[in-house]
């Protein structure tokens, strides 16, 4: 699935229709894909889509166990087995909801943490879960309402109150029972920054939020930096005096140009606490680990790249000794730093020397290590690593493969491509194709054939290589998938990145159009038969693409996607006013008359005359980042022209759908909606509605089976 930046969902779509009782793949009427020409049986949604079997090993930090998730009656929950045998896991959560979506040790090694939300609202709480003891998990931000001036708790215009966000701010292994979390109960629009017993609860507060986007503390829990947004985009960094009373009082230390507010990120501290590890553009275009003298502010290069930007780093457990960093053009690959991993790394690659490796988690000891390999077209698999071995030899067992039933089935290779656009960009692009349309492996398939161009949100995000369900799933059906890192996304310098701004609908659109028509001047694309779809960003441009280029596309999805740049920027959640300069400096300003004018001429709500082709849209109602309003506007919209669109709306999701009920069933209008305007294989809708919590409200007669399914899920 896409992380997506700013506005961010984990969801996009594809299609499929199947003969219900030889379960061959039936072509829509007027034609569409010759499923002779697909050499794959016909994978079903819930291989894809489901839940994995297990996923997001990590190590105990005392090297004695290990934890994952896992489904628990169809819910993912954290368990944890010896290290030695992981067959012995026992669940130790038990949520029945949307599941946990992430956690970590604590480092006492006795207790995980993890955030859990309601519905989709993103209003996280923090949770310690006592892996011994058992029991119910304790929630350490056990607040439910936001006081105002007043004394009274702020009511939204629903009628509820308006809940407290909390977010992890750090862990550390000098300070095991207590975690640091930011907490906006006393301001919606700041976080406060607590110290909070994991085994009891309690709390503390240790520095007030006096305006800032985020606190920097170190290892030993000590504030040191703050960032502070200044009204023209840029950030400044202060530095943290303590007084004798322990107060804290703010220095400027360094400014962050507004062109390197997106590529600055504080990692942490070395091990004596006098140097900073950051990610940092300031200076050249893109992104690279420095180490900056937390006294004078000098800098020093550790590592980075002429074309892509710094990533994933590893550091030493204990020592904080920089190690080793992940750096993606096209394709991922590791700089290391020193010899310290250079036998760790060559022993590892010999397991899969093709695939993307990530180090997930490591013991204090570094003896232990989880490590995932993530190939292009099967189940990422996750291994302990022993550095150590019971004969003093490394080895390393397999704990799982997060989704063993794909190797029943034919998965297609992502191509990493480079698409030239209209005024010189190159534009890093994965493209995937249909099992059996391109044997000489070339990237062409022998015929064109449909397109599903799919955006990636954010949009200061990015596509990479690596399994894509989404791919591999609209391949099988018989389309080629293409992803386009259009301008404004991560990854590849700040110049590339600040294209992006103000050109929302403007010149990033042009990039997508510049990847379709590149598609269909080398025959991969059939020109007639081109879906546009994604999510947050990508559910924008759908919108974009079907009233500012009408022509070019067969029919749209939008998922959460927004229709109105204005009402987007006048309904942000309150912890992200801080940010609005950034935001409206990327898009416009909806406080100024001349902004308002601009965001107007860049909203597809404004030109919705011109929508021609079938539209699909699906929004969550719990939805924080785009309100469920900037989809209810453009189907009233759209219905008042009597503009046919199919929208789906689910009552306890937000910014994407979690539980999986809910994933699976769009999933299954969405593949009815391609397959009926791209002619691509399809299975049929069956029983995919049951249990999930939808309604319907415009277009279902408009998708095949629809509504049979809705009225009776």
């Amino acid at each position: 699935m896409k992380t997506l930046g700013w506005m961010c969902v984990s969801l996009v779509l594809g299609a499929a229709v199947c003969h219900p009782v030889s379960g061959q793949p039936v072509a829509p009427a007027g034609g569409g894909v010759d499923a002779s020409r697909v050499a794959a049986p016909l994978v079903p949604r819930s291989v894809f889509f489901g839940n994995p079997v297990r996923s997001q090993a990590r190590v105990s930090p005392d090297g004695t166990r290990i934890a994952f998730l896992a489904p628990v009656d169809g819910v993912m929950n954290i368990h944890v087995a010896p290290i030695t045998d992981i067959e012995k896991a026992v669940p130790v959560t038990s949520d029945r909801g949307r599941g946990i979506p992430g956690y970590s040790w604590a480092y006492n090694g006795t207790h995980i943490l993890y955030i859990q939300d309601k519905g989709g609202d993103e209003n996280w709480k923090v949770y310690s879960q006592d892996v011994k003891a058992g029991g119910p998990a304790r929630d350490l931000t056990p607040f439910e309402e936001i006081l105002g001036p007043d004394g009274q708790p702020i009511m939204l215009p629903s009628g509820d109150k308006l809940r407290p966000a909390a977010r992890i701010e750090n862990v550390s292994h000098r300070v095991p029972n207590e975690v640091l979390i930011g907490l906006n109960k006393r301001n919606p629009g700041l976080h406060d920054l607590y110290r909070v017993n994991i085994t009891t609860g309690e709390m503390k507060l240790v520095a007030e939020n006096q305006g800032f986007l985020a606190f920097v503390t170190d290892d030993n829990f000590s504030v040191r930096f703050a960032i502070r947004p200044n009204t023209d985009g840029s950030m400044a960094m202060l530095r943290a005096q303590k007084s004798a009373d322990a107060a804290l009082s703010w220095e400027p230390f360094q400014e962050i140009p507004a062109e390197d507010v997106d590529n600055f990120d504080p990692l942490m501290f070395d091990v004596s606490g006098k140097v900073l590890y950051a990610r940092d553009s300031r200076g050249r275009d893109t992104a690279a680990i420095v180490a900056i003298d937390a006294a004078t502010g000098a800098k020093q290069l550790v590592a980075g790249r002429e074309n892509c930007d710094a990533g994933t780093i590893l550091a030493h457990p204990t020592d904080n000794t920089l190690q080793a960093v992940e750096f993606t053009y096209d394709m991922p690959w590791w700089t290391l730093l020193s010899n310290d991993l250079k036998k760790d790394f060559e022993f590892l690659k010999k397991i899969d020397h093709e695939s993307q490796m990530l180090v997930t988690s490591r013991s204090l000891d570094d003896r232990y290590w989880t490590v995932a390999f993530i190939p292009d077209r099967a189940s990422p698999s996750v291994y302990l690593y022993d550095r150590v071995g019971a004969e003093g030899k490394p080895t390393r067992t397999l704990l799982f493969k997060t989704q063993p039933e794909l190797e029943k089935y034919r998965l297609s290779r992502m191509h990493a491509v480079v698409v030239p656009a209209r005024d010189g960009l190159k534009l890093v692009s994965y493209l995937t194709l249909p099992p059996g349309s391109d044997p000489d492996n070339d990237g062409v398939p022998n015929r064109p054939v449909p397109l599903v161009l799919n955006v990636h949100g954010g949009p200061t995000a990015r596509d990479n290589w690596g399994y894509d369900p989404e791919h591999q799933w609209l391949a099988n059906r018989g389309y080629a998938v293409l992803s386009v890192n259009y301008r404004g996304s991560t990854g590849f310098g700040k110049r590339f990145l600040n294209a992006g701004n103000m050109e929302w609908a403007g010149k990033m659109h042009d990039d997508l159009i510049d990847a379709v028509n590149w598609a269909i001047d080398k025959k991969i694309a059939d020109k007639s038969k081109v879906a546009i779809y994604g999510g947050s960003y990508g559910g924008y441009a759908t919108l974009v693409g079907l009233t500012f280029t009408p022509d070019v596309f067969a029919c749209g999805v939008d998922i959460v996607g927004p229709s109105n740049l204005e009402t987007l920027l006048n309904s942000i959640p309150p912890h992200w006013g801080p940010y609005i300069d950034v935001l409206t400096r990327k898009t416009g300003d909806h406080r100024t008359e001349e902004g308002r004018a601009f965001l107007k001429s860049r909203s597809p709500i404004h030109f919705v005359d011109r929508i021609t082709k079938p539209l699909l849209i699906a929004q969550g109602a719990n939805d924080p980042r785009v309100k469920q309003a900037e989809s209810d506007q453009i189907v009233e919209a759209m219905k008042d022209r009597n503009i046919p669109v199919t929208y789906v709306l689910y009552p306890e999701e937000g910014h994407g759908f979690r539980k999986p009920e809910n994933r699976l069933s769009f999933y299954a209008i969405a593949e009815q909606f391609l397959a009926a305007n791209l002619g691509g294989r399809a299975e049929p809708i069956g029983d995919a509605l049951k249990g999930a919590n939808l309604t319907v409200p415009a277009g279902a007669e408009l998708i095949s089976g629809l509504s049979e399914a809705a009225g009776n899920h």
